[in-house]
């Protein structure tokens, strides 16, 4: 195989799981809206902490969407969080997507 080759995915595509590509569609929108906020408030540590995640939420493989989420979930943590710089009304709603997200992705381990 040549460097320049394009990846296959290694699972099903995301429209053959439709309730986990729309939970990451759902994760992706709420996290460009902590995004906004993020630079709005000029917290730019948070702003590129999440940049990148919004569009690997609505582009990434049904493969790579569980590392994507506990990165985006990790920021939640209990000493350094993104909760002590964002308001709630931003951040709770993309936790909560994240967290659907998650328990959708488990289902499907769980199903095999």
């Amino acid at each position: 195989m040549s460097g320049g080759a394009a990846r296959r995915p290694t699972g099903p595509a995301r429209h053959e799981r439709p309730a986990i590509d729309e939970a990451a569609l759902a994760a992706a929108r709420a996290g460009d809206r902590l995004v906004d906020a993020a630079n709005l408030a000029g917290v730019a540590r948070w702003a590129a902490y999440f940049e990148p995640i919004p569009d690997l939420l609505r582009d990434g493989e049904l493969g790579e969407l569980r590392k994507v989420a506990m990165r985006a979930r990790s920021a939640f943590g209990p000493k350094d969080s993104v909760r002590d710089a964002l308001p709630r009304d931003v951040t709770e709603p993309f936790l909560d997507a994240i967290d659907r997200l998650l328990k959708q992705l488990a289902r499907r381990e769980a199903a095999g």
